[in-house]
């Protein structure tokens, strides 16, 4: 499930990105997508490609990880994210939900550490 007035779209300094056509409440799910899980061993060789930058660490000790369909791996990251992703281990579902009213036109960010609040450094130069 992706609400409609989510879209990619050119994103300064960082690519692409998701944005929204509409404003958007605090607390709303945008998006609830499926992930394909890999074993830690599959992990290990997608590290070494260009999928490393948009992959999630998955399950219970974080050894594997997953690659979220839909827009889940275009979200960018931010320190002062207005999204925070939600993992469901059981159903392979990764969704996202604001965690603070978004504005049409803005851009929809997701903090890579998962907490909103989390300033710890992640692996690329970020603001």
């Amino acid at each position: 499930m992706i609400l409609p007035f989510l879209t990619i779209g050119p994103s300064e300094n960082r690519g692409r990105g998701v944005f929204t056509t509409e404003d958007i409440a605090g607390d709303t799910i945008i998006e609830i997508s499926p992930v394909l899980v890999l074993s830690p061993e599959e992990r290990a060789s997608v590290e070494q490609t260009l999928l490393f930058d948009y992959i999630f660490e998955w399950g219970d000790e974080m050894k594997g990880a997953c690659v979220a369909l839909g827009y889940v791996s275009v979200y960018n990251h931010s320190y002062a994210a207005n999204c925070i992703y939600e993992m469901d281990f059981e159903h392979e579902l990764i969704q996202i939900r604001t965690v603070k009213p978004v504005k049409a036109g803005d851009e929809l960010f997701i903090n890579y550490n998962a907490d909103p609040d989390d300033t710890k450094p992640i692996w690329f130069e970020a603001t």
